[in-house]
């Protein structure tokens, strides 16, 4: 690595010694700042060619420098014939202005140690381009190392060089006398230039006369600087010593043959002896045949073949052979063009770059660059023709690397960008919009570019302001983002509120629409959607317009619309706008589709979470799930048995339960006036809810069916005990009367029980010790319960009450109604309390039987206690206790109910 550097650094000082020797004191250097060495040039590649600048302007320039050093071996007399024959050649040159010459911008200036002058910017010269790298730096430069020659530059570069020999034949009456790829240049645009006028000679005949040329003997003596190349030298110069301006057209078909040839002449001359080698040559050459020329193109081979004919009047002129139909090619007459814009009127220049879009995309990108280019940018000063050049400027610079671009096209575009007449330069910059944004850095497009962008859509062309919102949505992407939301944006909103075209307003809309997915979310909904509201017109296109951006944004993955955005602004906005007048029937179901799909997001947006708030709910207010299984396990009904049963053993649930019900309701009431569980709660809440997931998961339990033959033997007994009963109160001096058809069971009101056995018989001798109500009698068959439904059957606060039911028995039993005892609401006089023995025996056909006796010597309170639970006991309220006289109001137990229940069904 160390080795390359000190390689490197002495190449370096090398080269800056060369340029430092070469120029040093030369006044050139005064003017001109002289950097490296690029090619070489002139007579036998004599001159050195360094890049260079131009002190007071940094103009680019070309440095020729020829250095002394190079003639030290000759006498002092030669170096004067070589410098005198330099100084001769450059002193021509700088007198000559034609374009296809080479431009002097510095005339030549001696110092002790060269010569140097300076020239329009220059690339090499042919011969290095053909590959002679002679008089060139030791490291050659890849530029010209790898230089092909493209046919179109071929072509023109020929035909300028046969354009320049026309000019000196004809209008400078001279003959140039050493037309060789030494002496043609090409300069930085890749045109091709003449220079070499060392041994050029003018016409002796004044101008109105046949031109004559003088020549001068070929003297082998002299230096080779001092002599013309004999390869490219017509025969006549030297064996006939005669020269005129076919002389030169033999030179040129000479250079074609080694363009063509890789830089090889048709013949090599032995310059030791010359003219043995011309008489030579002139027998070839009359003798040259077509199959000597096949390195030529087939459409210019038979002109070669005439420019290099021996005898000179068969030559075409310079003039002839600029209009042979090998130059015809569209890519060298469009350069051939180029060349002479200058000369041409506005409306012809037009016409031309109208159709050159046509002809760039066949030319090579270096000819482009190099040749069309600088041509085009130069007529950027014109206004007028601005909008013809500038497509084919920007379609070169679709062509060119990033770096080209801004090297080359964007310097000169500048100026452009601010341009604001006329019109059609902001529509063609609008166009091609992607590419400059693409390609322009970001400093100059926030400068030149998007500045640009807010002028159109500011224009008080309608044209221009529609171009604009239409092309927009192209390059949006492209834009940033803060230039887009604080300067591109509040423009378009400004172009759609205030114009009065319903275009602009249309195409505002759907250049927002279009634009969405570039710009933030709640951007969108703070600013984007407001704007809406604010629109005041009503056609279709607008309110559809309007409608597209709120399906956009409702629709799009990363926008979206919030609820409380659709029920507060955008539904309130959208209905009234969904009846307009003038929507058709398409745009009122466009519209109708969009409320109703955004009214089903809303309605399931909110219903989950009002779900999700009701669960929550739930989860708080839970109850003691064992609790409440223990309480659904108690008030279960048994599917089985008939309806009676259904009520009386609800009815005796909540004689048991009732308390305890009470308690839980209002153990419920109190959670939920607690409000929110603790932790500790909410764990034990989930622990019973898994439990009661179990529970419910498993099979329900089937109660058992009872058989039939315990009520059949307890029915029999039961019968037994009941007309035994029925035949000791029958012995107490009463008649029988006749049974009544039907016997009713009445239920009595919830402050008491009342049961009674209705007869005919006179209430007088109905007055018994036994504590039974005189009214006594019998009635027709079945039992009628009537139970008033606003009353509890018994006095408990949560028993409900039990509708009316008969209940049909077979019409040969003896049927019987129990007995009835006054409401507690009804006052009674004072009366001892009486005896029910009978009626306990009735219900407890287990108990020993009792005789009347033993039952007349029994205490009222004594019987009567074996069905009334004491003052006080749970399950009675104190309402159903009525006054402490009315011992009516008293039930019996809950066993006993439930026999009774059962003897009665076993009647049914």
């Amino acid at each position: 690595m160390e080795s390359m550097l000190n390689k490197l650094k002495s190449t370096v000082t090398k080269v800056t010694a060369d340029v430092t020797s070469a120029v040093m004191g030369n006044p050139v250097t005064r003017e001109f700042d002289v950097g490296r060495h690029i090619a070489s040039g002139g007579n036998g590649l004599a001159w050195k060619i360094f890049n260079g600048t131009k002190k007071s302007t940094k103009q680019e320039v070309a440095v020729f420098v020829f250095d002394k050093k190079l003639i030290d071996k000759y006498q002092k007399f030669e170096k004067d014939q070589i410098i005198d024959s330099l100084k001769r050649g450059v002193q021509q040159l700088t007198r000559l202005r034609h374009p296809r010459l080479l431009t002097v911008q510095h005339p030549l200036e001696e110092s002790r140690d060269c010569l140097a002058f300076c020239t329009e910017p220059v690339f090499a010269s042919l011969a290095n381009v053909l590959g002679n790298w002679e008089n060139l730096p030791s490291s050659i430069s890849p530029d010209i190392k790898d230089y092909k020659l493209y046919d179109v530059e071929t072509k023109y570069g020929l035909l300028q060089v046969s354009e320049g020999l026309s000019f000196l034949h004809s209008s400078v009456k001279m003959v140039h006398g050493n037309v060789t790829p030494e002496n043609i240049i090409l300069n930085k645009s890749g045109a091709w230039k003449i220079m070499g006028f060392d041994f050029c000679v003018s016409s002796s005949n004044p101008s109105e006369q046949e031109p004559k040329f003088p020549c001068k003997e070929w003297d082998p003596n002299l230096p080779s600087l001092c002599l013309p190349n004999p390869e490219y030298l017509a025969p006549e110069y030297i064996l006939s010593v005669s020269c005129e301006t076919a002389s030169d057209m033999y030179s040129l078909g000479a250079v074609m043959y080694a363009v063509f040839n890789k830089g090889r002449p048709i013949f090599e001359v032995n310059k030791q002896d010359i003219y043995k080698s011309f008489s030579r040559q002139l027998d070839q050459l009359s003798r040259l045949g077509s199959s000597s020329l096949t390195s030529i193109p087939e459409e210019v081979r038979e002109h070669v073949k005439l420019l290099l004919n021996v005898t000179p009047t068969v030559r075409p002129d310079a003039d002839q052979m600029t209009k042979i139909p090998f130059f015809d090619d569209v890519g060298a007459v469009t350069l051939q063009y180029f060349d002479t814009l200058f000369q041409r009127d506005n409306l012809q220049k037009s016409q031309f770059f109208k159709g050159l879009p046509k002809v760039l995309p066949k030319l090579p990108k270096r000819v482009i660059v190099q040749r069309i280019l600088p041509c085009l940018t130069s007529e950027f000063v014109n206004p007028d023709m601005v909008p013809f050049v500038l497509p084919n400027v920007l379609l070169i610079a679709e062509e060119c690397t990033k770096e080209e671009y801004i090297k080359l096209i964007l310097p000169e575009l500048g100026p452009v960008f601010k341009q604001q007449e006329p019109i059609q330069i902001l529509l063609i910059f609008l166009q091609k919009m992607d590419l400059l944004l693409t390609k322009t850095p970001p400093d100059e497009i926030k400068n030149s570019v998007l500045p640009m962008v807010y002028r159109a859509l500011e224009a008080p062309s309608i044209q221009i302001q529609e171009l604009c919102l239409n092309i927009i949505p192209t390059f949006a992407n492209l834009i940033d983002y803060p230039s887009m939301k604080n300067a591109l944006i509040p423009r378009i909103k400004n172009a759609c509120l205030q114009t009065s075209s319903l275009a602009v307003r249309v195409n505002s809309l759907v250049c927002l629409g279009k634009i969405l997915e570039y710009l933030d979310k709640w951007f969108v909904l703070d600013d984007i959607l407001p704007f809406l509201q604010q629109i005041p017109s009503k056609e279709p296109a607008v309110l559809m317009g309007i409608l597209g951006i709120y399906k956009c944004t409702f629709t799009h993955k990363k926008l979206g619309i919030t609820k409380e955005q659709l029920a507060g602004k955008v539904l309130p906005h959208l209905i009234p706008l969904s009846i307009e007048n003038n929507l058709n029937l398409n745009q009122f179901s466009s519209f109708i589709a969009v409320i109703k799909e955004m009214l089903s997001r809303l309605e399931s947006e909110h219903r989950t979470k009002l779900e999700q708030l009701h669960i929550m709910q739930e989860q708080q207010r839970s109850l003691d799930i064992g609790n409440q299984m223990s309480t659904s396990e108690e008030t279960k009904v048994t599917p089985s048995g008939t309806q009676i049963d259904k009520v009386f053993n609800n009815i005796g649930a909540d004689l048991l339960s009732g308390g305890e019900s009470e308690n839980r309701e209002d153990g419920l009431q109190g959670k939920q006036k607690r409000g929110s569980l603790t932790l500790e709660e909410k764990q034990k809440l989930a622990k019973e809810q898994e439990q009661a997931q179990k529970l419910k998961s498993q099979q329900p339990l089937k109660p058992q069916v009872h058989t039939p033959i315990a009520p059949v033997k307890q029915t029999k007994d039961l019968t037994d005990t009941l007309m035994e009963n029925m035949s000791s109160l029958t012995s107490l001096s009463v008649s029988t009367p006749k049974i009544s058809a039907s016997s009713t069971f009445t239920s009595v009101p919830s402050t008491g029980l009342s049961m009674m056995f209705s007869t005919p018989i006179d209430n007088t001798k109905r007055n018994l010790t036994n504590g039974l109500n005189a009214n006594m009698g019998f009635q027709t068959s079945g039992f009628n319960m009537p139970v008033n439904p606003n009353q509890n059957f018994f006095s408990g606060t949560s028993t409900a009450g039990v509708t009316t039911m008969t209940l049909g028995a077979p019409p040969t039993m003896s049927n019987f109604s129990p007995l009835s005892i006054p409401p507690a609401s009804v006052k009674q006089t004072q009366q001892r309390p009486p005896d029910m023995s009978a009626l306990n025996n009735l219900f407890g056909p287990q108990k020993p039987k009792v005789s009347m006796n033993q039952l007349s010597q029994q205490k009222p309170n004594q019987w009567l206690n074996q069905f009334v639970p004491p003052q006080g006991s749970p399950g009675m309220g104190s309402a159903a206790m009525g006054t402490q006289a009315n011992y009516g109001s008293h039930l019996p137990s809950t066993g006993r109910v439930v026999e009774c229940v059962k003897f009665l069904a076993w009647l049914l």
